[in-house]
């Protein structure tokens, strides 16, 4: 009689290559600042028409600087923050009065939502912003000794402080070359093709990628200030700007570049 086979054990599915050869990814910390990540997009520009662009805004205005009024790192946190959907006009007129009173945390619990919200009214958003603003100035006084802490990834955890406020703070406040992407730098990257991307994060990083580090420091407020008086929204003026000859945007209406010369100083 013969012996009975012994079942042939089930195979196993084969795991694709591809899920073989990465491995599972680990959960992302909460609070933790994302590293932004640029689209590998060919740009029309050479290095040394990138560095050019970057040299002529260096001459134009050698000293830029931000136009939002603060007097030290807490106001500037919390003006950076208000100028969200805002101009920077409109922040600085509601911001004096708010200052003068509270220019700590401390100051500004003690000052009270209400009252806070009374000061910064002409602002869009003012009631949600108001609430950020206490918050944030709680948890400073809870998690941080009243101190604005120096890295990104404690400075995007204070409520109503995202990746673009963080980068404006360590920047002018603490002088760590960043840059902040606002909606000026957002449409200079994408009008004259220089650093495109869908996303303020994809624009960073792709400017980040080709900006030479010896201009980086000054950088977003070359680009803030040159998309506020020169490539304007609505109507870039070409005629007056310094880089007509080598701006690649489909929207140029000239290239003759404007004389190189030196702007008045900003009155800030």
């Amino acid at each position: 009689m013969e012996k009975p086979k012994s079942p042939k054990p089930a195979k196993m599915p084969r795991a694709s290559a591809a899920s073989a050869k990465k491995p599972a990814l680990a959960p992302a910390k909460p609070g933790a600042a994302r590293k932004p990540r640029a689209r590998r997009v060919k740009i029309p520009y050479s290095p040394e028409e990138i560095r050019e662009i970057f040299r002529r805004f260096s001459i134009q205005r050698p000293e830029p600087k931000g136009e939002l009024e603060h007097v030290n790192p807490f106001t500037l946190v919390v003006a950076v923050a208000l100028s969200a959907q805002a101009t920077d006009a409109g922040v600085n007129k509601a911001t004096r009065a708010l200052f003068a009173l509270a220019d700590t945390p401390e100051k500004m619990l003690a000052l009270g939502e209400e009252r806070v919200r009374d000061l910064i009214k002409t602002i869009g958003l003012y009631r949600n912003k108001a609430k950020n603003v206490i918050a944030l100035s709680q948890r400073l006084v809870d998690e941080f000794g009243g101190e604005v802490p120096l890295t990104r990834e404690e400075l995007v955890t204070l409520p109503g402080v995202g990746r673009k406020t963080a980068n404006v703070v360590m920047s002018m406040a603490f002088g760590v070359p960043t840059l902040a992407v606002d909606t000026h730098v957002f449409r200079i990257g994408n009008r004259l093709r220089i650093a495109p991307g869908k996303t303020p994060d994809e624009v960073e990083a792709a400017f980040m990628r080709i900006i030479p580090e010896d201009y980086l420091f000054h950088a977003h407020h070359w680009l803030i200030l040159h998309g506020r008086y020169c490539c304007k929204a609505r109507k870039p003026e070409c005629e007056r700007c310094v880089i007509a000859d080598l701006c690649k945007s489909p929207e140029k209406t000239c290239d003759v570049p404007a004389p190189l010369v030196e702007l008045p100083a900003q009155v800030v």
